[in-house]
């Protein structure tokens, strides 16, 4: 007896079910629904789009090696929105995405045969862009204006650019990625014909590696200069790779002559690369490097408020204020925050409000804390060490409380920026002498006693903590 789809699926589900913890199957794969299966292809209907990344992100191999092991090698997986009455497709998994690179692969290796052949064959290039990184999601704010107003630019005029190459350099987090990829989708939009690439930098190395060891770096470097728009992400990985640098130089150099667009990303500006051959960083600068900054708290603002209009969610407004005025490091960790708050919302079963908002953040973003001060200082040591603060502050030579005293100077010293006098006065008005005096004993102690020195690090993480 043939078995329908939906007993195949709750055969996967059984392999899946056996490889995560109850909660996450319950949270993740008993929403899921089975919207139809024909000719070799199963489409999976989802609650949310935020519900397809989560998934997609964190269990997407196991779901595709259980769907091949039940279904077959030759099953091709969509998924759509239930909530979606048009039942719009969001993505379809990327099984074809081996056999479009064993095609480049294949179109690479004949690039010098065909000759001028080569540009019809290679027409269905894979661009190997993320389309859900888009100019309409990137937020626009003052930190990031230059580079997003010049990216749109390159992107309706990609011949005619004077901004070749540009380089978009900042730190981890601050939407590089996003913007390279926004440009090579409003370009394949607006010119369809133009071949565009988008590779990681490490991926780039591990390609140029790999036709090394086939001897075919020919066909390699042949195959890249036929990109007209050739976005390389992370470029810093290149720093010290020799034979990679080379490689990409002579191809840098012929697009750039026959007017092809190059568009680089890195987490420094040029002359901060270290290991990078000169004549590589001259082209990195001949045409506009742009910063991406951190964004201030407006534009986290915004960039949570469209995050949340896209996913349809609901938070309320003093939610988005505290994450916005918490989590400043980068774009990346905002989003993170509010996945993490949707999954626990979803787990807990329970409304997003600011008590869940605070929890996350105290596990996962590292918050802006009072600064530390004598008076928080006074308080841990006199916790700890079980002396009363009127002790402290007395006049009493008593060797334990001696040591707690010199220890909150140490400590206020360290971590304050109090003079020695002041110190002294506010911890028994003692003289700057006196407070200088007990740093030292106190570093000597640190350097000679490793139970002193225990005592000394246990005070200063639980003040670090509080």
């Amino acid at each position: 007896m043939v078995e329908s789809p939906h007993q195949l699926w709750e055969n996967c589900l059984r392999i899946i079910r056996n490889n995560i913890d109850e909660n996450n199957y319950k949270t993740w794969f008993v929403p899921i629904q089975i919207v139809s299966y024909c000719e070799d292809k199963l489409t999976f209907g989802l609650p949310s789009k935020f519900f397809y990344d989560y998934l997609d992100e964190h269990f997407g191999k196991l779901i595709i090696a259980a769907v091949k092991r039940i279904f077959g090698s030759e099953i091709q997986l969509g998924y759509c929105i239930l909530d979606n009455n048009k039942g719009m497709q969001i993505n379809e998994k990327a099984e074809q995405t081996d056999e479009r690179q064993r095609n480049t692969k294949k179109q690479s290796n004949t690039a010098n045969k065909e000759g001028a052949k080569v540009v019809e064959e290679y027409q269905d290039l894979n661009p190997q862009l993320n389309y859900n990184y888009s100019f309409d999601n990137f937020v626009e704010g003052i930190s990031n204006k230059l580079p997003r107003s010049v990216g749109q630019a390159i992107a309706e005029h990609p011949k005619q650019s004077t901004f070749n190459p540009l380089f978009i350099y900042g730190p981890s987090g601050v939407g590089k990625t996003h913007l390279v990829n926004a440009i090579g989708a409003k370009i394949k939009e607006l010119h369809p014909t133009k071949r565009v690439l988008y590779v990681a930098a490490h991926l780039f190395q591990v390609q140029y590696t790999d036709s090394v060891r086939k001897n075919t770096v020919n066909d390699f470097i042949n195959f890249y200069q036929t990109i007209d728009v050739l976005i390389i992400d992370d470029v810093q990985e290149f720093a010290s790779l020799n034979k990679t640098q080379n490689t990409f130089f002579h191809i840098f150099n012929h697009l750039h002559q026959n007017g092809r667009q190059l568009i680089l990303t890195s987490d420094r500006p040029p002359h901060e690369l270290q290991g990078m051959e000169e004549r590589l960083l001259t082209r990195f600068k001949w045409g506009l490097l742009a910063e991406l900054e951190k964004p201030n708290q407006e534009l986290r603002h915004d960039i949570l408020e469209s995050k949340i209009r896209r996913e349809g969610l609901k938070i309320p407004k003093e939610v988005i204020n505290y994450i916005s005025e918490n989590v400043n490091d980068s774009v990346r960790e905002l989003e993170g925050v509010i996945n993490s708050l949707m999954a626990h919302s979803v787990v807990l079963n329970k409304d997003i409000d600011l008590n869940l908002a605070k929890q996350i953040l105290k596990r996962s973003v590292k918050t802006d804390k009072e600064p530390i001060t004598i008076e928080s200082i006074l308080k841990i040591v006199c916790d700890y060490t079980g002396i009363c603060l009127e002790d402290i502050l007395s006049q009493s030579r008593k060797q334990p409380i001696v040591q707690a005293r010199q220890i909150a100077m140490y400590l206020a010293s360290k971590h304050t920026k109090m003079s020695y006098a002041r110190i002294g006065v506010i911890i028994g008005n003692r003289n700057h002498a006196t407070v200088l005096h007990s740093c030292r004993t106190v570093e000597d102690c640190i350097h000679v006693d490793k139970a002193f020195k225990a005592k000394v690090e246990e005070i200063e993480r639980l003040l670090k903590k509080a």
